[in-house]
C-alpha cells in the first residue's frame, strides 16, 4: 500500500512538472518551432484548461473503473503525450495535445488527495496531507530550477516535456504494484450527472481562457475574453444547479455549508493565490529589472521547495501534538507569509538574488504551517465516504486559485505599473533637469521611468498580497476547532469507499 501511494504521489508531481516547466520555458519553445509569442501563449493556457475541466470529475471515473486502472491509464497517455509533444510543429494540433495532456494530467492531483483520505488511518493521515500540500509548495518552485537545467543547462528545450518520462515510470510501476486491484463499478455509470458533466467541462475551460488570456487581451476590450468569461460564466453555473439538483453528483456543493469546508476552502483559494508571491513575483521583477534568465533566478525556487519536504512533515507532526490549536498554527503561518511580504515590498531596482532570501525563508516556513493546517482542518468535518467529493471540491478550487493568482499578479504590477510610470512622467521636467546633456535622451528617460515603475509596481503588489494575508487571521479563528487526531493506529482500510447517493 505505501508502495502505491508512492506513486500516486509522484504522479501528481509529474502533473504538477507538465504545468509549470513548459510554462516557464515558453520563450525557449516558441522560438525554436517559430511561433509568435501572442500565438505561443496559448500553450499554457490550453493545458490549464484541460486540467480544470477534469478536476471536478476524476475521482468519480477512479471510483467507477478502479483507482488503479483509471491513474494507470492517466498517467501513460500523459507520459506518451509528452514524448509527442516536442514533434509536433503545428500550432493547432499542439494546442489540442496540450489540451489532452492537461485532462490526464488534471486527474492525478485529485487522486493523491482521495488515496491519502481513504487509505491512511487518522494517526498517518496528516502526513498523507502534508504529502498533497507539496503539490502546492514543492512542485511549483523546483520546477523553476528543473526549468532553467533543461534549457540552460542542456541547452534542449524538448527536456521540458521529455523529463517526466523517468518519475512516470516509475510512479505507473508503484501504482500497479501497490494499489489494490479492485473490479470496476460499471452500473455507476447509469448514475452520472452527464448533463452537468457536459456543461462543466467547457465552462471551467472557457473561464480558464478568459482568465489566464486576460491580462495579455486588456479583459473586457476583448470580445474574445468577453465571450469567454460570459459563456464560462454561464455554462458552470449551469453545471452547479445540476450537482446542487442530482441524486448522484461529481462534486456533492451542499456539503460546503460546513464551516470548516465552506470557509476554508474560500481561504484555501486566496492562500494560493498570496502564495503566488514567493516565487512567481520575484522571478517577473528580477527578469523586468534585470534581465535575468531562469537559470540566474532558480535558486530563489530552491529556497522555497526544497525546504518543504522536512516542513510539510514537521508541520503534520506539530499538528498531532494535543495543545496546539490548528487554526493558531494556520493563523502563524499567515502572518509569516505576510512579514516575507513586507520585506518584499522593499524592493529596489538593484535588488538581486540575495535580496530576497530573508523573504523567501519566511515563505518556507508560512506555507506548509498555512496550508497543512487548512487541510487539516478541512478534511477533518469529511465521512469516509464523502472523501472522494472533497478531492473533487478542493482541487478544483486549487487549479482555479492557482489561474487567478497569475492573473491578479499580471494586472496589478500592469495597472500599478501605468499609474506610476504616468506620475513619475508629470515630472519629467524635474527629472530631466538633474540629468547631465549625455543622459537627456528620451529612450533613455523612458527606460528609467519602466524600469522605476516596475520596482514600485512590485512592491504595491507585495503590499496588497501581504495586507490581504493579515486580514485572513481572524477569518482563520472563526473556523471550528478540531482537535489533534489520536496517534493509536487503527485498521488500514484496502479500498476507497464509493461516495454515498447525495439526496436532492
Amino acid at each position: 500500500m505505501a508502495a502505491g501511494l508512492l506513486g500516486v504521489l509522484l504522479a501528481a508531481i509529474v502533473a504538477g512538472l507538465n504545468s509549470r516547466v513548459p510554462g516557464l520555458v515558453l520563450a525557449d519553445v516558441q522560438g525554436a518551432l517559430g511561433f509568435a509569442r501572442d500565438d505561443a501563449s496559448w500553450l499554457t493556457t490550453a493545458y490549464a484548461a484541460g486540467e480544470l475541466a477534469a478536476m471536478p470529475f476524476a475521482m468519480w471515473f477512479a471510483l467507477t473503473f478502479s483507482m488503479r486502472r483509471f491513474h494507470l491509464a492517466m498517467l501513460g497517455t500523459a507520459l506518451v503525450l509528452s514524448a509527442l509533444l516536442p514533434f509536433v510543429h503545428d500550432l493547432n494540433l499542439l494546442l489540442a495535445l496540450r489540451t489532452l495532456q492537461g485532462l490526464c494530467s488534471g486527474t492525478m492531483i485529485p487522486m493523491l488527495m482521495g488515496a491519502a483520505l481513504a487509505f491512511l488511518p487518522p494517526p498517518v493521515r496528516l502526513h498523507g496531507l502534508a504529502l498533497y500540500a507539496l503539490t502546492s509548495t514543492f512542485t511549483p518552485n523546483v520546477a523553476l530550477w528543473l526549468a532553467a537545467v533543461w534549457v540552460d543547462g542542456l541547452q534542449d528545450w524538448r527536456w521540458a516535456y521529455w523529463h517526466v518520462i523517468p518519475l512516470g515510470l516509475a510512479a505507473m510501476a508503484l501504482v500497479a504494484w501497490g494499489l489494490p486491484k479492485s473490479p470496476p463499478a460499471l452500473p455507476r455509470l447509469r448514475q452520472g450527472d452527464w448533463l452537468g458533466m457536459a456543461l462543466g467541462i467547457p465552462g471551467l475551460a472557457l473561464l480558464v481562457v478568459g482568465i489566464d488570456q486576460g491580462v495579455r487581451l486588456d479583459w473586457f476590450h476583448s470580445p474574445l475574453i468577453v465571450a469567454s468569461l460570459l459563456l464560462g460564466g454561464v455554462l458552470t453555473a449551469l453545471f452547479l444547479l445540476c450537482e446542487w439538483r442530482h441524486p448522484a453528483p461529481f462534486i456533492k456543493l451542499q456539503m460546503l455549508g460546513r464551516r470548516n469546508l465552506g470557509l476554508g476552502f474560500s481561504v484555501f483559494v486566496l492562500l494560493l493565490m498570496i502564495s503566488a508571491t514567493a516565487v512567481n513575483l520575484p522571478l517577473l521583477a528580477l527578469a523586468q529589472l534585470q534581465g535575468f534568465r531562469l537559470a540566474q533566478s532558480a535558486d530563489i525556487g530552491l529556497m522555497v521547495g526544497l525546504p518543504q519536504l522536512v516542513l510539510g512533515v514537521g508541520a503534520a507532526l506539530l499538528l498531532y501534538q494535543r495543545w496546539v490549536d490548528a487554526r493558531h498554527v494556520l493563523a502563524a503561518g499567515l502572518v509569516c507569509i505576510a512579514l516575507a511580504c513586507w520585506l518584499g515590498s522593499a524592493i529596489t531596482g538593484e535588488w538581486m538574488v540575495a535580496q530576497f532570501v530573508q523573504a523567501e525563508v519566511l515563505h518556507a516556513i508560512g506555507q506548509p504551517l498555512a496550508i497543512v493546517s487548512l487541510l487539516f482542518l478541512a478534511t477533518s468535518v469529511v465521512q469516509p465516504s464523502e472523501g472522494a467529493y472533497v478531492a473533487g471540491i478542493v482541487n478544483t478550487l486549487r487549479t482555479f486559485g492557482s489561474v487567478l493568482a497569475g492573473a491578479v499578479v499580471g494586472e496589478l504590477m500592469v495597472v500599478r505599473g501605468h499609474f506610476h510610470g504616468e506620475m513619475m512622467l508629470d515630472q519629467a521636467g524635474h527629472l530631466t533637469a538633474r540629468l547631465s546633456d549625455a543622459q537627456m535622451q528620451l529612450n533613455t528617460l523612458a527606460g528609467s521611468v519602466a524600469r522605476q515603475a516596475s520596482v514600485l509596481a512590485a512592491a504595491d503588489t507585495y503590499l496588497v498580497f501581504g495586507l490581504l494575508a493579515l486580514l485572513l487571521v481572524p477569518v482563520v479563528l472563526m473556523l471550528q476547532r478540531i482537535p489533534a487526531p489520536s496517534t493509536a493506529m487503527a485498521p488500514v482500510v484496502t479500498q476507497p469507499a464509493a461516495p454515498a447517493r447525495a439526496t436532492s
